[in-house]
């Protein structure tokens, strides 16, 4: 998972001024939030959350410790966070990925994400979303649900302990009804796979596919 914390941090122990249609904005401490229909550079801060609201457009979003959440029809860059999870509203579109360390992932109904998708500890879910970039995880549950198009695959890595301390849980990667994985699915380690038997999916290397023809997948 690449990373450019460092240079986040020395630059946001500048001050910070008031922002502009199209400024940055950096904090160290407290939450961000842009407002529907305006405009805005970059969003970073350490400890704190970031919101963009319905319509706004905004650069790359980055913090360390905090969540991130984007309503409907905003345009962002890259959605980055390290500890908080990340969901993102109906019709979005991301000029990059989506990615966290702890903490979840979920895209709502018409979003668009350019980039990849990517977390350590944290499950993944998508309802009718593209995504352009794979989608990866070492612990977490994969959804590509209904209507989903993920292009690049999905890989699931095998668990490195020097980063992650989740017992040896079998993660559950399911891909639903009419959705599609334009890719190979790599898995370094065990998991439970379903899918449906609309769904168009590439090879399967590590995993023995389980189809279903239920509306959502089986419980295990």
């Amino acid at each position: 998972m690449k990373r450019s914390l460092l240079p986040l941090l020395l630059a946001l122990t500048l001050p910070c001024a008031p922002a502009f249609a199209g400024d940055n904005i950096s904090k160290v401490n407290g939450s961000i939030s842009a407002e529907a229909g305006q405009s805005y550079g970059n969003l970073e801060t350490v400890n704190g959350g970031i919101k963009v609201a319905e319509g706004a457009i905004t650069g790359r979003i980055e913090t360390v410790n905090g969540g991130i959440r984007v309503a409907d029809r905003a345009r962002t860059g890259g959605i980055s966070t390290v500890n908080g999870s990340v969901r993102v509203g109906r019709e979005v579109i991301a000029s990059g990925g989506v990615d966290t360390v702890n903490g979840g992932i979920f895209l709502d109904r018409g979003s668009q994400i350019d980039g990849g998708l990517e977390t350590v500890n944290g499950s993944i879910g998508l309802v009718e979303t593209r995504v352009a970039g794979g989608i990866e995880t070492v612990n977490g549950d994969i959804t590509v649900g209904v209507g989903s198009q993920v292009d690049g695959g999905i890989e699931v890595k095998k668990p490195n302990f020097n980063l992650t301390l989740t017992p040896g849980r079998k993660p559950r990667v399911i891909v639903g009804p009419n959705a599609s994985v334009n890719g190979p699915l790599q898995f370094e380690r065990e998991v439970t796979l379903y899918v449906h038997r609309t769904a168009r999916v590439g090879p399967v290397s590590g995993a023995v596919a389980v189809p279903f023809d239920t509306d959502t997948a089986p419980q295990d």
